[in-house]
Order: C-alpha cells, then structure tokens, then sequence
C-alpha cells in the first residue's frame, strides 16, 4: 500500500468523521476505575491474561462516548515482557493479537447497538453509526522497560538503531496480522526510535498505515530533549506513516506544539494530551499536580482544532467523560 493510498484513506476517514476526529482517552484510568489492579510491570497489559472481558467493556464505554478510534490494549504489552513472565512465545503472541480482536469485537457490539433502538445506552449517550478506526498500540521500549523511560528516552547501552528495531521487529508483525485499521507508535521519547519504527516500517512492508505520537514535557522538544521538529520531519519522510503528532502531553503546550509540527508536516494532526498530572514510576501511581478538570481540557478543544489538529483524544487520566466533551465540542454530540 503505497503513500497516495493511505493518504485517499485518511482523507476519506476525515471527511466522513465531519472534519474532525474524536480519538478514545485513558484505557488504564479506566481499566483502575473498574477494579483492576495495574500496579505491575506490564500495567494495563496484565489486563489481556487477567481481565480481558474490562477491556472490551472500556473500549464500548468510549464509543458510547463517541470516540471514532480505538487504541488497543498492547501499549505495554511486549513480547519480551510476557516471555518474562513464564508465558510462551505463542502466548506471548496470543495476547498481542487478542488486544485487537478485543477492540474489533467491540466495535462490531457498539454497530449492532446502533441498528438496534432499544438498545440506548442508559446513562443517555447517543448511539451513532459511523466510521470507526482500530488502531493497534505499540508503546516505547521506554514502556516495556517500566522505569519511566518513555518520559526521558534515556536507554542507555540498548538505545541503538539495531538493537530497538530487533526489539520491536516481531511484535510489530504479529500487531499488524491481527488485522487493526492502523498502526500507532506511542509515547516516542527519542529520534532514534523514531528512526528505528520508520526503518521497520519500510523494511516489514506491512501494507496498514501508521500513526506517530510524540511526548513533551516542555512544549518544544520530545521529552529526550531531542527536537521534535527534527522527529516529525523523520515520520514524515516515511510513505507509510498517516498522521503524525503528540500524546501523554500536559494541554497546556499542545496549542504551540501543534503550531510547531504543521510547519513541518501537511499529513493529519492528532494530540491526545494527558490531564497534566504527573506520573510516579517508582510507585506506580498519579501524582496530583497541575492537572486540568475536563471542563478545562475540553475548553482547549476548538482552539486546538483551528491551530491544526484533526484527531482529538485523551491519554492517561481521561475518561468516557472527557471523550463525550470533546465529542459535543467538535461535533455538538
């Protein structure tokens, strides 16, 4: 699939979403908020071989909210992490492609909600066919690691082309036979696994369009300090990749940084910033700080839309909530 056709389908993806996309928010806040304990090296991934059912079950309370893009269950989800835990390689694997099915399965249960009146959500949320991406989540070596690298690109010795490509070679695979709509690199905290996702992408010839997204913590560069100016122009250059922009961001740099990559770029924006809490990774848990309300997110959401941005979402510690407020802020739903 070459470059004119992923860009035939974003832009086809957009004008039937009205122009803007409402994108999912926070699979684990959400995933905490139904009982289920993350506290653990593969966060939100224990989920896949311990409570798969809740993920499904957030992943339709996002719809219902009116998000048109799923991100699956696999952000820390690895290979090499479930190996770890005594599963096997086939396992390992299993949990990776059940991540997607888990996100179509839902999809499939929320379209045949819409075609079926009786079936309106109690809570009032309005059910509405329409397109509905599923993007399989690939998080940062940084994640797998669960020392909160991803927040500083700092890997040490590891942190070499080769040795991050052969990381991520086969988990990108078995994700992209799954089946998802799109491929979605999260959380990338440094150029070089910039670089290495692109020459995976080129080399694996996977044939499913990919979207990037970028970290900061303030509001100019990726949070290794590396230009994100610089990491953009690098996804760009890729004819595989469909949008490109920031996620787990505190909103109030997402407005410059938007600005800062249009300057770089003319694919398709997406943000799908954090609350603006900060995160211990010692500890495993949020640590409240300058965190915004979802009346104060929400606010930015139009302002972020005019600057550039056409995919809109939230990341860690959003909520349904939060997906419904920018939903009715873009599309008055």
């Amino acid at each position: 699939m070459g470059e004119a056709v992923h860009t035939d389908m974003m832009a086809e993806f957009l004008r039937a979403s009205g122009g803007a996309v409402v994108m999912d928010g926070g699979l684990a806040t959400e995933l905490e908020a139904h009982g289920a304990d993350l506290k653990d090296t593969l966060w939100s991934a224990k989920c896949l071989f311990t409570c798969p059912h809740l993920i499904k079950k957030v992943h339709l309370e996002y719809l219902e909210a009116g998000a048109s893009v799923l991100m699956t269950g696999s952000y820390q989800a690895t290979i090499q992490g479930f190996l770890s835990r005594g599963f096997s390689q086939d396992e390992s694997e299993s949990f990776l492609k059940l991540s997607v099915e888990l996100a179509c399965e839902a999809r499939d249960t929320y379209l045949g909600k819409c075609s079926n009146s009786s079936d309106e959500p109690k809570d009032g949320a309005r059910l509405r066919e329409r397109p509905i991406l599923i993007a399989a989540s690939i998080g940062s070596y940084g994640a797998y690691l669960a020392d909160g690298s991803e927040y500083s690109g700092d890997y040490g010795k590891e942190g070499n082309l080769e040795y991050l490509k052969n990381f991520h070679r086969r988990r990108l695979q078995v994700l992209a036979e799954a089946g998802p709509d799109i491929l979605v690199f999260e959380t990338i905290p440094n150029k070089i696994e910039t670089q290495a996702y692109v020459e995976l992408l080129e080399e694996c010839n996977l044939h499913i369009p990919a979207w990037f997204a970028f970290p900061s913590k303030d509001g100019i560069n990726v949070v290794s300090g590396d230009s994100l100016t610089e990491c953009v122009f690098i996804a760009d250059s890729c004819k595989e990749v469909g949008a490109v922009g920031i996620n787990c961001t505190p909103p109030r740099f997402i407005h410059a940084l938007v600005l800062s990559i249009r300057k770089v770029t003319n694919k398709p924006i997406l943000i799908y910033p954090n609350s603006g809490e900060s995160y211990d990774p010692v500890r495993k848990e949020w640590v409240a700080c300058s965190g915004v309300s979802n009346e104060d997110f929400v606010s930015y959401v139009r302002k972020w839309h005019e600057a550039g941005a056409s995919l809109i979402g939230g990341c860690c510690r959003t909520s349904p909530d939060t997906i419904r407020g920018i939903s009715k802020a873009l599309h008055g739903l």
